[in-house]
C-alpha cells in the first residue's frame, strides 16, 4: 500500500522545523544558497549535521561538488529571507545581507546560529540528496530561531523550564 502523496506531505507539515538558508561558494567564486527545514544535528563525535535538497533544484551540482558549505539557521525575524533563498530565478544574494563568515562561506547577517562545514558525505535520499557536514566552526547570535509549521512561519515558544516540566508530569 503506498501512501497518497498529498497525504504524506499534510501530515509532514505538522511537524515544526527550523529554518535554514545552506550557502557554498563554487570553483568559479559563484556563491550558491537554498532554504531548508531539512536539517539536523546528526552526531556529536564527531559533529555531523545534515540537510536535504532536492536532485532537481538549480543549487544542486554546486553543492554536491562543494568541499564545504554553511547552514544559517534564521532568526525570527527574517522569514523574508528564507521566502527569498527558497525563489527560483533571482539573485539570491543582491539584497547584501550576507557577508563572508566561518570558512570565508556566505554568512546571513544577524542568523540565529551557524555551522560551516565541510562536505563528509552524500547519501541518496528519494527525490533529495542527504548532505552530511562535518562542523568545523559554529557561531551563535543573539536572536531566536525562525520555525516553520502547519505551511507558516513563527517562532519558538519560550517555557519555563519548571512549569513545562509539570505539565509533562
Amino acid at each position: 500500500m503506498t501512501i497518497d502523496v498529498e497525504e504524506f506531505t499534510s501530515a509532514m507539515s505538522r511537524v515544526p522545523g527550523p529554518v535554514t538558508v545552506a550557502t557554498t561558494i563554487d570553483r568559479s567564486g559563484r556563491r550558491w544558497g537554498f532554504t531548508a527545514s531539512s536539517f539536523i544535528s546528526l552526531s556529536l563525535q564527531p559533529p555531523l549535521v545534515l540537510i536535504c535538497l532536492d536532485k532537481q533544484a538549480s543549487t544542486h551540482a554546486a553543492f554536491a561538488s562543494a568541499r564545504h558549505f554553511m547552514i544559517n539557521i534564521l532568526a525570527k525575524e527574517q522569514s523574508g529571507v528564507a521566502v527569498r533563498f527558497a525563489t527560483s530565478g533571482i539573485d539570491r544574494f543582491a539584497a547584501g545581507d550576507t557577508e563572508p563568515a566561518e570558512l570565508g562561506l556566505p554568512g546571513i547577517s544577524e542568523a540565529a546560529a551557524r555551522v560551516a562545514c565541510s562536505m563528509h558525505q552524500l547519501l541518496d535520499g528519494g527525490d533529495h540528496t542527504i548532505l552530511v557536514g562535518r562542523v568545523e566552526e559554529a557561531h551563535v547570535g543573539d536572536q531566536a530561531p525562525l520555525v516553520y509549521c502547519d505551511r507558516v512561519f513563527g517562532r519558538h515558544a519560550e517555557l519555563n523550564a519548571p512549569e513545562a516540566m509539570a505539565e509533562v508530569r
